[in-house]
């Protein structure tokens, strides 16, 4: 991995700062160039740079296979759970945890320890949002996509998932045209 140093062991996760990330990458020239992929790139540019600053290495949840264990490490932190749909919660997040890459580097671990929302979540409204009960045994994806993707999916489409938007915790995170560009790339 890169020019990291000897024995780098410490993992950084790194996600989006909502909703304030939203304007700061709309401004950026990776989405305004109309080619693919733009949040990506924007993540491999912003998250290099960065790496290079610190000397460590970035490690990306995007281009693979092989694709680096974000799920895993994000669970280890002690601030990500797994969700009654088997989407990471996070205690301020919610169901709209995501990363957009992760700095390897040699240094002090910023841990965490915080009570899962889930736990206290009695009525669990994630569970049962889905229209479709893509999340009644696993995670449908084709399920889900096709749903998306049709006339009766068009609140999805336009405001993002709404098994995410029913967790309690993480509520007003996430910008409609932020969750509309993602429901996009997810199709």
């Amino acid at each position: 991995m890169g020019d990291c140093p000897e024995g780098a062991d410490t993992i950084t996760l790194i996600g989006p700062d909502e909703p304030r990330f939203w304007s700061i990458f709309c401004a950026s020239p990776e989405y305004r160039d109309g080619d693919s992929d733009p949040l990506d790139r924007w993540s491999r540019r912003v998250i290099t740079m960065v790496a290079g600053q610190m000397n460590a290495d970035p490690i990306f949840p995007f281009g693979g296979p092989p694709y680096a264990p974000f799920y895993t490490w994000a669970v280890q932190s002690g601030r990500f759970w797994p969700s009654p749909i088997g989407f990471l919660v996070h205690d301020d997040a919610g169901l709209f945890a995501s990363f957009r890459g992760a700095l390897r580097w040699n240094g002090q671990a910023q841990t965490g320890t915080s009570e899962q929302p889930c736990l206290t979540c009695t009525d669990q409204p994630c569970a049962t949002a889905c229209p479709v009960g893509a999340f009644n045994d696993g995670y449908d994806v084709a399920a889900c996509k096709a749903h998306v993707a049709s006339d009766a999916g068009a609140d999805c489409r336009a405001a993002g998932c709404l098994a995410r938007r029913a967790c309690p915790v993480g509520q007003g995170t996430r910008l409609p045209a932020q969750a509309a560009f993602h429901m996009e790339a997810f199709l």
